[in-house]
């Protein structure tokens, strides 16, 4: 086990890990932050999808080590307390979530989208929600929920 200091939504974190445990497995297990979700480990399916420095991140298959000195956002710190962020409002009130397994990754995705183009097109939306899959068919709810936050900006 090695000592692995991470910031995590602002806060700096002290955690123990073996040397090689994936970035998802320390933020869930030992950090406790279950927002981010394990799916495929091995990046297919983008549902451990994080912030790190601003941009969208998987995290099944990269050691916690890595990632030491990095801004590490989930989508736990994406909220203000009880005030959910822009995008979180966005797929709450578009409904753009079934089982909600996948919505984690996917508001990451669109976060990172959003705080670096305001105004995307409908191919860079496509390019940023790449890697993020939905198999419960909440695509076009999704797309709803992007496109009210570009008509709102």
């Amino acid at each position: 086990m090695t000592k692995i200091r991470l910031k995590v939504n602002g806060q700096l974190r002290t955690t123990e890990a073996e040397p090689d445990t994936p970035l998802v497995f320390v933020l869930r297990n030992q950090l406790r932050l279950t927002g981010t979700k394990i799916g495929c480990t091995s990046e297919q399916c983008g549902a451990c999808t994080v912030l790190v420095d601003g941009k969208a991140t998987l995290s099944c298959v990269r050691t916690a080590r890595e990632f030491a000195g990095r801004e590490i956002v989930t989508v736990e710190g994406l909220s203000d307390g009880e005030t959910l962020s822009s995008v979180q409002q966005a797929f709450v009130d578009e409904g753009a979530a079934q089982c909600g397994f996948c919505t984690p990754g996917i508001v990451i995705a669109t976060t990172a989208l959003l705080n670096n183009n305001a105004h995307p097109t409908k191919v860079d939306i496509q390019k940023a929600l790449y890697p993020n899959l939905c198999r419960c068919g909440s695509q076009g709810r999704v797309l709803a929920a992007i496109q009210r936050l570009i008509e709102g900006r």
